[in-house]
């Protein structure tokens, strides 16, 4: 057989035959051989695959640990895999389905939506628990596509035969853990010993799937309950169960049928009565004079503004806007961060106490000039804005410090209402395989940093860390804070959003450290049928990514 050079970080170089696993590579050496029930997958010239995957050709090898991103996210799909086989063991006849994430978990119910039972709950976790302790493999294979069909429709995976119909390739990958397989979507882990950290504990009809953090990835966090948005997140289920749209195949074949029109004129009808109806929420309050809107990243707060805007307007109110971009104290005032940059998006990066005298000033009947912030030179000036609120106003401020009462602490809670959004998509791949609501708000971001700033798709992904550390620390924590929360996902968007998403992602290059998560994206959009943009209409909340809205930004 060829020869083929491994390269280490350290420069430390190995030579293997061709179609060495990494696992086998690894392990030859002593710093990761003590440490391989860390090591979830490698990247493998910038590209993460499984630990027992054949390497083909010379590469650039990087072990890729547990308290990474990368790493939680495989060690979550397989905790899911390891659930999927032994409910398959257990009970072969019930389908159980993935749900949506509530704090660090994964919300789980059966088809026939009846209660899961302590007991029924107690053996699942038992029958994890032995597989996880005899460290068994998680083998890699390809099969025949009418193997595939077969084998599928055997295990009773509806959604993921389904998923066939749509994307037809000779060969199927797939993961197989025992007499159970499923698809290959993403790297899991080599064997199942790696795995001791979770949880199964009942929740609502059903139960949640508990795993460990990144950062602290030997324990579980507390459990932090959200119930508005866990409703939330059954409401959309159940929407989506009702129309029989839960998995991007039936999204696919509702296409393939010629329903794409209607379908986006029913999303798009729910989505402006659940703005409706938080305008009605505003209007019930009677005190309400300043509405507060924050959301992660990319949920769409901006054109979710204006739509509330419209709907406020149309029972008697007349909205006007705040920006708290205009309240920056400026670059030579502005706090730094640890890495000693400017750190924008801390709650000291704005004026707090001015925004509170101009506020309170409004609702008194003052008239007040309102500051402007001029970007390029980091300095905030005054051209001679002025507001003063008349009996039927209401003011709109959105960012990412809304929900936080630091931002607001002399205003009565009575004069405030606040909204958290986000992009809840309640589709999944399959029945085992979800969509996690960051990937939907980072491929929309990708495609409006293209659009609208110039950046590359690779510019995008290598600051999206930074940005979820941003939410984590800014946002999420004060989501229980909200009077109302807002689903801003859209089940059709991203079968638009892959038009523009993929030639961006196809230019990131395996010399760039992004391609690796350019690549995920890719094989991730690849199961979506797409949509031509002129089916999105004017008003929606696409058009604040891919252009063309009726809105003014």
């Amino acid at each position: 057989m060829n020869k083929i050079t491994l390269t280490f970080d350290d420069n430390y170089k190995l030579q293997v035959e061709s179609g060495c696993t990494a696992i086998a590579a690894l392990s030859t050496i002593d710093k990761y051989a003590t440490d391989m029930k860390r090591i979830m997958a490698v990247r493998i010239n910038n590209e993460i695959k499984a630990l027992n995957a054949p390497i083909l050709i010379n590469a650039h090898v990087e072990p890729v640990y547990v308290n990474t991103r990368d790493g939680a996210a495989i060690y979550r799909r397989s905790l899911c895999f390891v659930l999927a086989a032994a409910s398959h063991c257990l009970f072969p006849n019930v389908r159980l389905l993935v749900g949506h994430s509530l704090d660090y978990g994964y919300y789980y119910t059966i088809d026939t939506e009846e209660q899961i039972s302590s007991e029924q709950i107690a053996v699942l976790k038992a029958k994890m628990s032995e597989y996880i302790e005899s460290d068994l493999p998680i083998e890699i294979g390809v099969i025949s596509y009418s193997e595939a069909a077969e084998m599928l429709s055997r295990l009773n995976l509806v959604e993921s035969r389904k998923m066939l119909n749509y994307n037809c390739p000779p060969e199927i990958p797939v993961n197989t853990l025992g007499d159970f397989s499923d698809l290959f979507f993403e790297p899991l882990c080599a064997t199942t010993g790696s795995l001791k950290v979770f949880d199964l504990m009942p929740y609502q009809k059903g139960f949640m799937l508990r795993f460990p953090t990144s950062s602290e990835p030997d324990r579980l966090p507390p459990f932090n309950d959200i119930p508005k948005l866990f409703n939330i997140y059954s409401e959309y289920k159940d929407w989506g169960r009702r129309l029989g749209v839960t998995s991007a195949a039936s999204l696919n074949q509702l296409i393939h049928d010629g329903m794409t029109d209607d379908f986006i004129d029913i999303t798009e009808t729910l989505q402006d009565k659940r703005i409706a109806n938080i305008a009605d929420m505003i209007h019930e309050r009677k005190s309400a004079k300043v509405v507060l809107i924050a959301g992660p990243s990319s949920s769409g707060k901006t054109t979710t503004s204006k739509k509330l805007a419209l709907q406020l307007q149309s029972i008697g109110y007349q909205p006007k806007v705040i920006s708290l971009d205009n309240y920056y104290v400026g670059r030579a005032e502005n706090p730094l961060g640890p890495d000693g940059k400017p750190d924008y998006e801390c709650l000291e990066a704005l004026d707090v106490g001015l925004l509170n005298d101009n506020l309170i000033d409004l609702f008194d009947g003052k008239t007040v000039e309102i500051p402007s912030y001029d970007f390029a030179e980091g300095k905030r000036y005054y051209a001679g804005n002025s507001m003063k609120l008349a009996k039927d106003d209401i003011l709109i401020m959105e960012g990412i410090h809304g929900l936080n009462d630091k931002l607001t602490p002399r205003i009565p809670k009575e004069l405030k209402f606040k909204i958290y959004l986000s992009a809840l998509t309640q589709l999944n791949l399959d029945d085992h395989n979800r969509i996690p609501t960051s990937d939907n708000r980072l491929v929309r971001r990708i495609v409006r940093d293209n659009n609208f700033r110039g950046k590359s798709a690779a510019d995008t992904i290598a600051m999206w860390d930074s940005v979820h550390a941003g939410e984590r620390k800014h946002i999420f924590p004060f989501q229980s804070n909200a009077d109302a929360m807002l689903n801003t996902a859209l089940d059709y968007e991203l079968c638009v959003l892959k038009v523009y998403a993929m030639p961006l992602l196809q230019c990131v290059s395996p010399a760039q450290k992004e391609y690796a998560e350019a690549r995920r994206l890719l094989n991730f959009l690849k199961y979506f049928s797409a949509i031509p943009s002129n089916n999105v209409p004017k008003h929606s909340i696409i058009r604040e990514f891919i252009g063309g809205s009726a809105f003014s930004y």
